[in-house]
């Protein structure tokens, strides 16, 4: 099992409205290692739900429902897509200053590649994550 994270702004995107759709399709992605991260995602893997610009806070438990797949939003070019499934909020949102600060969470891909919009997450981080969510 893999462990990830994905950025939305709230603005476009909420987790509440992730929540009241239960799932979604996560398509426009445009950014070659972020692609590359979706087509490494495998069924029921778990993935943290970021938002990004307005809060900048994990405030989401989501699994991946559908491995990827050939992103239908795209007009040109070799673009992937994976379904999303939304699992449970945190308890306590974890924001970016905590990710900075943290022992464990300060090298997240987030903290260190911050334009990333799909990451990987380590075993260690997603614990941590959890922890401090307070969803365990």
């Amino acid at each position: 099992m893999n462990y990830w994270l994905v950025k939305q702004e709230p603005e476009a995107y909420s987790w509440d409205t992730f929540v009241k759709d239960g799932k979604t399709s996560w398509t426009g992605v445009r950014n070659f290692a972020a692609r590359l991260n979706l087509r490494a995602m495998k069924k029921g893997d778990p993935v943290f739900y970021y938002h990004s610009n307005t809060g900048k806070e994990i405030v989401g438990l989501a699994r991946v429902e559908k491995a990827a797949y050939p992103d239908p939003t795209a007009t040109e070019g070799d673009w992937s897509a994976v379904d999303l499934a939304a699992v449970k909020a945190l308890k306590n949102p974890v924001g970016l200053d905590t990710l900075k600060t943290d022992r464990i969470l300060k090298n997240m891909k987030l903290v260190k590649i911050g334009r990333l919009s799909v990451s990987p997450v380590t075993k260690e981080e997603y614990d941590r994550i959890i922890e401090l969510g307070g969803t365990k």
